[in-house]
């Protein structure tokens, strides 16, 4: 009889043991490591709001050369955001990059450099500096030290294209922040791009003097570190691609594209401007918008981009 019931003991303890090998996983709990959709929003949940951008401008074409021209660049635009709308303030050149460092023209019509125009006031570069945050530019093929006020040779630095160095009353932030652009792969790929930042190729590399399909290069070469790091994959970076104006054949339209972790084909029909780049410069800065550019419309808004500058 003992030996029946130790047998039938065994038999019922392996049916069970069976019974649950065969029994559906339970769902791990997040903080084991969740399930794939728990990943997926613990991922979103440490997308950042915007505290750092990038402007890049190309030079002097419409938005359906850019398109057409530069294949890598309309990708991005599909990929992340494009204005649909956007135009550039005036020609020639310089009143655009003054446009977007300033929120102001200041009166210039022409290409002159520094010591025509003598800028007072502050720039979007001052405002971060003054509230303790990073400012500056990377300049290609500017030689010669830092924040130089001369250079408009073929295919090299123009400094027409380089608005940070009219600003007399920041000149000492210039020399410090103003530099060559060789450090800047390497600082992109570190997480130290500034919080108020400009790439600017030389006028090669913008197809000022080269052509679309050789700026769409040198955009692919120097963007491949920033779109790689965390800075940009957390969402604190945005990066903005523009050109300073049109052809002037047409109403100064030119292709804007806007690179974020959170845009994913994103476009928008807003009425945007130069003017509304400078306005995101400064709020990223914690500051007010500079001159016209405060009743420009947002471009922030316009993207659904959350801003939180860095304190």
């Amino acid at each position: 009889m003992h030996r029946l019931l130790a047998l039938l003991t065994a038999l019922l303890t392996l049916v069970s043991a069976t019974a649950c090998a065969g029994a559906s996983p339970q769902p791990v709990s997040a903080a084991g490591g969740g399930s794939g959709s728990s990943a997926a929003g613990a991922a979103a949940s440490k997308v950042s709001g915007v505290s750092k951008v990038l402007v890049i401008v190309e030079e002097n074409h419409s938005t359906a050369q850019m398109r057409k021209g530069m294949p890598y660049l309309d990708s991005l635009g599909r990929r992340y955001g494009r204005a649909l709308h956007y135009r550039a303030i005036a020609h020639p050149s310089e009143p655009n990059y003054l446009a977007i460092a300033g929120g102001s023209t200041f009166g210039v019509a022409d290409d002159r450099p520094p010591s025509a125009h003598k800028i007072r006031g502050r720039s979007v570069f001052g405002q971060a500096d003054a509230r303790g945050l990073t400012a500056g530019s990377y300049a290609q093929s500017m030689r010669g030290g830092s924040c130089v006020l001369r250079g408009k040779q073929h295919r090299g630095y123009a400094v027409k294209h380089n608005p940070q160095v009219y600003f007399v009353d920041e000149r000492a932030q210039c020399r410090r922040t103003n530099q060559d652009a060789g450090s800047f792969r390497v600082d992109a790929a570190a997480n130290r791009l500034p919080n108020v930042g400009m790439l600017i190729p030389n006028r090669c590399s913008d197809a000022h003097d080269c052509t679309l399909p050789t700026a769409d290069r040198y955009l692919k070469k120097m963007l491949r570190p920033v779109l790689r790091s965390v800075d940009f994959k957390r969402g604190r970076l945005v990066v903005v691609v523009t050109a300073d104006e049109d052809d002037s054949r047409g109403v100064n339209d030119v292709d804007t594209v806007v690179l974020h972790a959170n845009l994913h084909g994103k476009t928008t029909k807003t009425d945007l401007t130069h003017y509304s780049l400078s306005r995101l410069l400064s709020q990223v800065a914690g500051s007010q918008p500079l001159r016209k550019a405060r009743k420009a419309p947002d471009l922030a808004a316009a993207f659904g981009l959350r801003v939180t500058p860095a304190r």
